[in-house]
């Protein structure tokens, strides 16, 4: 069973590794693939995405195997929820992403929102039929993006 964990700012340390990963963030080879995390910009994020209304940020602790697997957010753009959630390559096909989805849904309902929307790489399609699984519905698709979306409860 999976736990959200609220990481204190020297836990960053994992964020910085979890993006640096080139095979954690495959996914992500049309935007560049890893991205760099360095300390010097640890507090800014973190003031940002832990401490504000329009962000809630958490790590997925596996108490089973003692250690973080992967990362979820959800944040406002514009009028919109979007969800984020990676797991880190050498965990995923072990069920970690549907839970962390579960999860995500259980914290929206708890924050009020209704509905959450993903943008998913045109060619990642283990996440696509994730999400779709989980009963996201796909709203809009160009070259480069598929759109989702999810309602999570009704007002």
């Amino acid at each position: 069973m999976l736990e959200l964990y609220k990481p204190k700012l020297e836990d960053m340390s994992f964020r910085q590794q979890l993006l640096a990963d080139e095979e954690t963030m495959s996914y992500n080879h049309a935007y560049g693939g890893t991205i760099e995390f360095p300390q010097n910009k640890w507090q800014s994020w973190y003031e940002r995405w832990l401490d504000d209304a329009d962000h809630f940020y958490r790590y997925l602790y596996d108490p089973k195997s003692a250690c973080f697997i992967g990362e979820v957010a959800i944040h406002r753009e514009n009028d919109r929820f979007i969800t984020s959630i990676i797991i880190m390559a050498r965990y995923r096909h072990h069920g970690y992403g549907s839970a962390a989805l579960t999860l995500l849904f259980q914290k929206a309902q708890k924050l009020g929102i209704e509905v959450l929307y993903d943008d998913i790489a045109i060619d990642n399609k283990a996440a696509l039929k994730l999400f779709l699984k989980h009963g996201f519905k796909i709203i809009s698709q160009d070259e480069q993006c598929i759109m989702i979306k999810k309602t999570i409860c009704s007002s």
